[in-house]
């Protein structure tokens, strides 16, 4: 029983507790013209009224708000039963009400000392967050921009490659990777090896590096930069899942009829330069690795420099 009334005590002053303090002001505001007007019901032989003092509205208003704030000037007084009974809960109303008050003023600071609090520490954790990101920053915009100079390898013939200006087009054809094969020809690249093997590799290592990034920092305090990072890590994960075009892509392609490397290469590559509409080769061995390569690109370049923009703003943010 004791337990009981002890909850529901409990949950009284909680919902009591959550009342903002403006609410209380104006009930007790409301309650004087309303016991104001009670007394004004009631017969004037109920009180004690000075010689000469009024008895309409604005005199008993008057009257109920020397009662409920317990100035009690004695002017006017109750002297019988109705009169000092109304009177008497007027003033029990009052100070519950400013009790109530007081409480929901306290429990309002403490709600703002509790935010305040968190605020900071959201704003440390920001801090710290974007300390860690900024350190991280470097490695990850390196990964992206060579990302993006293999890709335009891979999507541009070599005859139209330049070293100076060597930007990727976002709109580059099917046709346009009819030279992935050769070197990539880009200043950082002092190899001989394939463009798009490159490219592989240089997949992987963006993907490892936005990764890790993903696992260092609290992406969630810049959404976008997440969704990004997510989205071009779990595509690496499923292209390269099915073996297309791996670290050994051209160990993959199908041999010539002489058995070499080369005239498989050569036969794709003039296949690719020569192919008319939407690349669709659906299980033609060589071909379809080709094609996932080119969907591959045209989502993962765009997110690429979606990143670039994503981290830019907030480097200079």
């Amino acid at each position: 029983m004791l337990h009981s009334l002890s909850n529901w005590f409990r949950h009284f002053f909680h919902v009591v507790s959550n009342i903002r303090p403006i609410v209380w002001i104006c009930s007790y505001v409301c309650l004087m013209p309303v016991f104001a007007l009670i007394y004004w019901w009631l017969p004037d032989s109920q009180f004690r009224i000075p010689e000469n003092a009024g008895t309409d509205f604005g005199s008993w208003l008057y009257y109920s708000i020397v009662t409920i704030t317990t100035l009690g000037f004695g002017d006017y007084t109750p002297a019988h039963g109705w009169a000092q009974a109304v009177t008497a809960v007027e003033v029990m109303c009052g100070l519950i009400i400013l009790g109530l008050f007081l409480n929901a003023v306290g429990s309002m600071k403490s709600e703002i000392d509790v935010e305040t609090e968190l605020e900071k520490q959201r704003h440390v954790h920001f801090a710290m967050e974007k300390e860690k990101l900024m350190k991280c920053i470097p490695t990850v915009m390196h990964n992206l921009n060579k990302f993006l100079a293999y890709c335009y390898a891979v999507t541009t013939p070599e005859n139209k490659r330049k070293e100076e200006d060597a930007e990727y087009n976002q709109d580059f054809t099917f046709n346009d990777m009819s030279d992935l094969f050769k070197p990539s020809g880009l200043p950082f690249d002092k190899t001989r090896m394939p463009a798009v093997e490159r490219l592989m590799k240089c997949s992987s290592q963006t993907s490892l590096s936005l990764d890790s990034l993903e696992t260092r920092v609290d992406l969630t305090l810049w959404p976008e930069l997440l969704e990004n990072c997510f989205t071009f890590v779990a595509n690496w994960q499923m292209f390269s899942s099915f073996d297309v075009l791996s670290e050994k892509a051209i160990a993959l392609l199908p041999k010539g009829e002489d058995g070499s490397e080369e005239e498989a290469e050569s036969k794709i590559s003039a296949e690719i330069a020569s192919w008319k509409g939407e690349s669709d080769f659906n299980n033609r061995s060589g071909m379809r690795e080709i094609d996932e390569l080119y969907h591959f690109i045209k989502e993962n370049a765009a997110i690429a420099r979606q990143l670039e923009v994503a981290i830019t703003k907030v480097a200079n943010s």
